[in-house]
């Protein structure tokens, strides 16, 4: 039996978060932190109780240094890091808002440790992983981190192992739109579960309908999709079902970024136990709404204990918000923009 139910990979950053308000210019306190969209998704994962293997780089830095560290403290089986004496950690300062607005990100990862990713880094045991989630973010970092996106992905859908894809669009780290629009859909159709946000579909499928975004990936071999609407929840479509799920009312916005990554917590884990895929977009939906919540990134994903207390009375109010909501479904659902990420 491998050591770990789930792979992912991808770059994780150092995080500078601006202790108050304002350009970041004028900040001069901070607060140190992790980022990445590919290892929130790991951290979320563990918190529920999966043994979680994360495939990565860093620098022979501190900041390298602090992200193992941290990492590991959530339970991430750190292994496969490679430590490069070459090239630096990435990192990135993130504003500080206290409107719901969605805070300004300033990245420094050029060349990082994480962009040379390459194919030698898969080795035999990573393959044993029941599941794989991938994002179009390490394709973006560099030719040898797409070459290994996409190796990983094709053995481990060859290995009999579920695969799970988020577009993530970075458009600033490709060389063109056309090349990250040809490149993103072929790693698409290599998955089984396709999470695409309702803009991101529109781009790469040139479709305005969810219905007809999901059906160009059903129609390239994916099993399911489901599209992210936002606040206003989530559509899916099998080969068998599809249905609108209604998003979970959230008192306040603290901080978007983040909420993609909860979604995918949610979907991946629910799936993984076997859950239906509307109940899996009903968990998704709440892990989602929950990231939202908190400042940071990937603070506040839940814990099982936490999942299991709150999700029912949550459900219950997303039940009645879908009965208010059922006439959205259709073409006013076109209207519907996802909160947008700035993360990059």
């Amino acid at each position: 039996m491998p050591e770990f139910d789930i792979l992912s990979f991808g770059e994780t950053m150092a995080m500078f978060v601006a202790d108050h308000t304002g350009d970041l210019a004028s900040v001069e306190h901070f607060h140190k932190r992790i980022a990445g969209a590919d290892s929130n998704v790991a951290i979320g994962l563990s918190r529920l109780g999966f043994k979680v293997a994360w495939l990565s780089r860093v620098g022979d830095d501190s900041l390298g240094r602090f992200v193992v560290d941290t990492l590991q403290k959530e339970g991430l089986d750190c292994r496969h890091v490679a430590i490069d004496r070459a090239h630096p950690t990435g990192f990135q300062l993130k504003s500080r808002c206290d409107d719901g607005d969605d805070p300004r990100v300033e990245y420094f990862r050029r060349g990082s440790a994480a962009s040379h990713l390459a194919p030698p880094s898969i080795v035999p045991e990573l393959l044993q992983a029941r599941h794989l989630h991938a994002t179009g973010i390490p394709p973006a970092l560099s030719d040898s981190a797409r070459q290994m996106s996409f190796e990983l992905m094709t053995r481990m859908r060859e290995a009999g192992r579920s695969v799970s894809f988020d577009p993530n669009l970075r458009p600033s780290l490709w060389a063109s739109e056309q090349q990250m629009i040809g490149e993103i859909n072929r790693l698409a159709a290599l998955a089984h579960w396709v999470l695409p946000g309702l803009s991101e579909g529109r781009l790469l499928t040139g479709f305005d309908d969810p219905a007809d975004i999901a059906a160009f990936y059903l129609d390239q071999g994916v099993e399911a999709v489901a599209i992210k609407l936002g606040p206003h929840g989530a559509y899916y479509r099998t080969q068998l079902d599809q249905g609108f799920v209604a998003g979970v009312p959230v008192p306040t916005v603290v901080d978007t970024v983040g909420a993609g990554d909860g979604f995918a917590v949610g979907m991946i884990s629910a799936l993984l136990e076997n859950h239906s895929f509307a109940d899996a977009v009903k968990r998704a939906n709440w892990v989602g709404s929950r990231a939202v919540q908190s400042r940071g990134d990937m603070e506040g994903l839940p814990t099982r204990t936490e999942m299991s207390v709150e999700f029912e009375a949550a459900y219950r109010e997303q039940a009645r918000s879908h009965r208010d909501g059922a006439a959205l479904v259709g073409a006013s659902l076109l209207a519907m923009e996802p909160a947008p990420s700035l993360e990059i």
